[in-house]
């Protein structure tokens, strides 16, 4: 069973914008740069067992797998993860809408990656929601509704249980390597959304610094994995 540890509880109608590691890592770089662009503080984790026990440490902090940040000045909250969940994806959905619930927020809002079979210079934004006012909203800023598609991951899950207003905001990336200009397409569009008044000139060049942050931790955590499964095979061997 999953755990939400919240040492500060925001205030009510807090936005709660998800991103976990996917296609492109998209939607965790841009978490990451939410988080540094909106100044947002830890202020607690979702735990289980059952995650990897891994704890990144970066700048002589501990990352946690699974992290809520706060950003109080914009009322969102952000949970991010710099680890797979492969095999958690419905119950981490279940602690998201636990964790909207308890503090009350007014809406859940999903950064994901879609594969692109064809490649462009751009990447293309979607969104898709089940509910009407919030595509009336959405379609104010020209962004096309994804009419197919397959939704898997804790996005998936989320889409097919959740009773609070979900949007989702899907952009289209090239690569299982970190995208960061399509990452930054999903700012964009979010800030359009939530009006965070982002400064666009430096966002290439800070995803691109996130990118490498990100690249180093994860391939540290593949590092680690492999040297446990081949430490494992030594002592069965």
């Amino acid at each position: 069973m999953l755990k939400i540890e919240l040492k500060e509880k925001p205030k009510e109608n807090a936005v709660l914008i998800e991103g976990f590691p996917g296609l492109g890592f998209v939607s965790t770089i841009a978490t990451e740069f939410l988080i540094k662009h909106l100044n947002a503080k830890p202020i607690g984790k979702i735990f289980s067992t059952k995650l990897e026990p891994v704890a990144a440490i970066h700048k002589n902090e501990v990352l946690h797998p699974l992290q809520i940040f706060y950003s109080k000045n914009e009322n969102i909250v952000i949970v991010q993860a710099i680890v797979p969940v492969d095999g958690l994806e419905w119950e981490i959905a279940d602690a998201i809408l636990k964790l909207a619930k308890k503090i009350k927020a007014k809406e859940i809002i999903s950064l994901e990656g879609v594969s692109s079979p064809i490649q462009t210079k751009d990447s293309k934004v979607f969104f898709f929601s089940k509910w009407k006012e919030k595509n009336k909203i959405l379609q104010k800023f020209n962004i096309p509704q994804l009419e197919e598609g397959i939704i898997i991951g804790v996005t998936g899950a989320l889409l097919m249980t959740s009773n609070i207003p979900l949007s989702c905001f899907f952009v289209e990336t090239h690569s299982k390597l970190q995208d960061n200009a399509a990452a930054a397409k999903l700012i964009e569009a979010l800030d359009m959304y939530l009006n965070l008044k982002v400064d666009y000139t430096p966002l290439l060049e800070k995803a691109r610094e996130f990118e490498e942050k990100l690249k180093k931790i994860l391939s540290s955590v593949t590092a680690t994995k492999d040297q446990k499964e081949q430490k494992e095979l030594t002592y069965m061997g």
